[in-house]
């Protein structure tokens, strides 16, 4: 605390005004202060508050960015399901195809087998019915000649 000097009156008044003025400066240092840091609290917690919407508008995105993910996922998975479906209906299908061509095929295969062995019997035959006649002719010529 500061103390002034006496004189006739009282204090001494340029001791005085000078704490005075001093005071009052401080004080008006003091109000500026208070109102740049009002200003600044302000401008904080605008800024704040921009941030705290900036973060809730990227929260929303990731939700969004998820539930859009996870959809995705599932129409995969379903068209993956319906793919394999698909392909197991079409590999049984032509595994029936394929097994009735390949009973055909052996069918056809037993058809010609029996038609060979037909046409080796009656090419035997033939033959054989051939040499009788060769063995005739000779037995002829042999007859003839005596």
């Amino acid at each position: 605390m500061e103390r002034f000097s006496y004189e006739i009156n009282g204090y001494n008044r340029c001791e005085v005004n000078k704490f005075v003025d001093n005071v009052i400066a401080q004080t008006e240092e003091f109000a500026t202060k208070y109102k740049n840091q009002q200003k600044k609290i302000e401008s904080l917690s605008r800024e704040l508050e921009h941030y705290r919407k900036m973060e809730s508008s990227l929260k929303d995105a990731v939700m969004r960015a998820e539930d859009t993910s996870n959809h995705i996922k599932k129409m995969a998975r379903d068209e993956a399901d319906i793919i394999i479906t698909d392909a197991k209906h079409n590999a049984s299908r032509i595994v029936n195809e394929s097994l009735l061509k390949a009973e055909k095929i052996e069918m056809k295969c037993e058809y010609i087998e029996n038609n060979m062995k037909i046409f080796k019997r009656k090419l035997k035959l033939i033959m054989e019915q051939q040499m009788a006649v060769v063995e005739e002719i000779e037995v002829l010529e042999l007859d003839n000649k005596q």
